[in-house]
């Protein structure tokens, strides 16, 4: 019987303790994979500038935002680019994070993400690619984390 109640235990302990310790950047795709799929069909419209205004990837597009530091942020909310209202409205009122399934489900279907996520019929995303394949959505999010500042 205390064989039985430690195991469970340690499983409810494990359970419970692994939101605590997760990582909020933590990405379960392969950034290498992610980084083909993003030089591939991301940079086209995005880049990654660091905020020293090294480039990390991409080249000069500016139809969609800066992809810097993305994972883990409040959707929205890179200053100076002109989000559509669905988008700003998701960030600021809804607490839209750009989790790695958050931002999955809206690179494979951005106006179908915003419309379930903020529960507007007409809510619309402005981007109009879609990354067909999950595992590239996955990885393309994998290699974003990758390039954000190491946590202090």
């Amino acid at each position: 019987m205390k064989t039985t109640f430690a195991a469970a235990t340690t499983a409810a302990i494990a359970f419970f303790a692994v939101p605590v310790f997760a990582d909020a950047h933590a990405a379960s795709g392969d950034a290498e994979a992610g980084a083909a799929v993003f030089a591939k069909q991301c940079v086209a419209c995005h880049v990654v500038v660091d905020g020293d205004g090294e480039t990390l990837a991409g080249r000069k597009a500016r139809t969609g935002p800066n992809l810097y530091n993305v994972a883990g942020a409040q959707a929205g909310i890179v200053e100076g680019f002109r989000y559509g209202k669905s988008i700003v409205a998701a960030g600021a009122d809804q607490d839209l994070a750009w989790t790695e399934a958050n931002f999955v489900g809206y690179v494979q279907d951005p106006t179908g993400f915003l419309k379930e996520f903020t529960g507007d019929r007409k809510a619309r995303g402005k981007m109009s690619f879609k990354v067909r394949k999950e595992e590239d959505a996955i990885n393309v999010y994998a290699y974003l984390a990758s390039l954000a500042p190491a946590a202090e």
